[in-house]
């Protein structure tokens, strides 16, 4: 075998090792959530666990997703009015702002930006009790861990990011009105007239079901880090950056695919 054909065998090596190992990561987590999801429908319900859940995940994240709807519905507003001023078509931005935040940037900033804070705080605090074998004390206990500690998590999550995406919605709505009437003098009445006239139910509809999603995936990559964490304190801070990057690269995909494939057809 000369040189030529061992550096190619290397390189399919390579590649066929790494497809194996994302091909069995993508199987334990399909486990995990496959048993999440079972967990949903089997007594007992842990009511005032996912009550305390969702006031972290909702209420506590209600500051960070308003102020990002804000600043980026102003910032889109001043962009669109300067874009439509080259080919005298200003009268857009009300119509191209409620789009453009209701359908995309509501329900992924939104999202993001949970991600960013809940995933990361889910895969500390249950990679904590994982290395510090509080988990095994609950098995020990006869508590079942992934319905105790996960299911609480997905419910609130799947609950409350459709009602956090509301709220930016709104909220970004807002910061293009202001900007557009106090700075760019746009009539406060025609603004929202026109921005009614675009918004549509689907709309609302696509930033529902997005949210509801996000919010499933922003706390199943939580747990999932976190419950597999390994390897002490170490192993906890990887769990957390697991967790934020996998939730927020898997945010992105799950975005496109449901804007492209279920409401591909929404005019």
């Amino acid at each position: 075998m000369n040189v030529a054909t061992r550096t190619d065998m290397t390189f399919f090596i390579i590649i066929g090792q790494w497809t194996l190992a994302a091909l069995a990561s993508i199987g334990r987590l399909a486990r995990f959530a496959g048993k999440a999801l079972a967990s949903l429908v089997m007594p007992p319900l842990y009511i005032v666990r996912i009550l305390e859940q969702m006031l972290s995940i909702g209420y506590f994240s209600l500051p960070v997703v308003g102020l990002t709807a804000l600043f980026t519905g102003a910032a889109l507003a001043q962009q669109i009015y300067v874009g439509g001023a080259r080919f005298n078509a200003e009268g857009v931005v009300a119509g191209v702002v409620v789009i453009a935040i209701v359908r995309e940037l509501g329900p992924v900033l939104g999202g993001l930006m949970v991600a960013g804070r809940v995933s990361s705080s889910m895969a500390a605090e249950l990679g904590t009790m994982k290395v510090t074998e509080q988990i095994d004390a609950l098995t020990t206990l006869q508590v079942d861990p992934v319905k105790y500690l996960v299911t609480p998590r997905l419910i609130a999550a799947v609950i409350v990011m459709p009602l956090l995406t509301l709220v930016a919605n709104v909220i970004g709505v807002l910061g293009g009105y202001i900007i557009a009437t106090e700075r760019l003098g746009f009539n406060g009445g025609n603004y929202l007239k026109v921005t009614m006239q675009f918004l549509k139910a689907s709309d609302v509809q696509s930033s529902m079901v997005k949210a509801a999603v996000f919010g499933f995936i922003i706390a199943l990559m939580g747990c999932y880090n976190g419950i597999n964490s390994a390897g002490g304190a170490a192993g906890v801070g990887k769990a957390t950056t697991n967790a934020v990057v996998s939730a927020f690269i898997l945010i992105l995909l799950a975005n496109l695919i449901i804007t492209v494939v279920v409401f591909g057809g929404a005019k």
